[in-house]
């Protein structure tokens, strides 16, 4: 999948949905929320969730779906995504209402969603207990079983990476 591609799906995503929880309501665009096992999710080394671990996964929750593609109405056009690992969570109160879907997106050895509520962030850690991960949000902050903010890379002793687009 291009990037291009990604970013017009994850404006659809983010579009989609309001988000419910206070760190995600404060960003005001897009925010992802990655299942990881690495100590910062945007590092490019540590331990990666494979893909057959993902799948193999996909297979054993009856709650979640291998689409392997996602399709969006943007302006009058279809657009569709295809990746290996892209699933839906099936059983989510929002799956289907007024276009929304939960998407877990597999990519880089780890799983991300686009702007979850606290019904997905409680899914997204069950999923991480399975996979020995956790889920940490694009700032680094750690969330907990009930989908609350639980502690920062900063306060665990990680430092957050700087972001490329800023300059301070």
């Amino acid at each position: 999948m291009t990037l291009a591609k990604w970013l017009l799906v994850a404006r659809w995503i983010r579009n989609s949905r309001t988000s419910t929880t206070a760190k995600l309501d404060q960003k005001g665009m897009g925010y992802d929320v990655h299942i990881t096992r690495r100590k910062h999710w945007v590092d490019d080394d540590g331990p990666e969730i494979t893909l057959d671990e993902w799948l193999e996964l996909l297979k054993l929750d009856p709650d979640m779906r291998l689409d392997g593609f996602a399709d969006a109405t943007v302006d009058g056009s279809t657009l569709r995504v295809e990746a290996p690992g892209l699933a839906v969570w099936t059983h989510y109160s929002g799956d289907g209402v007024d276009g929304n879907h939960g998407w877990f997106y597999w990519s880089r050895g780890e799983i991300s969603v686009k702007n979850p509520d606290v019904e997905i962030l409680r899914k997204m850690h069950s999923i991480s207990t399975v996979l020995a991960a956790a889920v940490q949000g694009d700032d680094g902050e750690f969330y907990d079983s009930e989908g609350t903010i639980i502690g920062s890379g900063e306060a665990s002793g990680m430092p957050r990476p700087k972001r490329w687009w800023r300059f301070w």
